[in-house]
């Protein structure tokens, strides 16, 4: 399943829920890409393992913490959990744009 392309994420924090807009590209078992959302625009690189994306990336906003992503791709949609640091996880879905 290729996770390639454009998605919409929406991340159900503690603080409500957060959108952020994602393009992928895999190559093998790696992927590259950027996020955009209120925190900023970042840029990803992550694993892939078969219909699995990982990857991490760390925030200063609200306050500083590395999130730890573990998503699933199923077609058009994907879904997850992401860990908050020392807050727990926080579900995720996700829809191709």
């Amino acid at each position: 399943m290729s996770a390639d392309g454009n998605w919409k994420i929406t991340i159900n924090t503690p603080m409500g829920a957060q959108t952020v807009e994602a393009t992928i590209t895999t190559s093998g078992d790696t992927f590259t890409g950027t996020t955009k959302g209120q925190m900023g625009e970042q840029s990803i690189e992550g694993k892939v393992a078969g219909d699995k994306l990982t990857w991490s990336t760390a925030i200063t906003s609200p306050m500083p913490m590395t999130l730890e992503f573990d998503v699933t791709v199923a077609g058009d949609s994907l879904s997850g959990n992401v860990k908050l640091g020392a807050f727990g996880s926080a579900a995720l879905t996700g829809v191709r744009a």
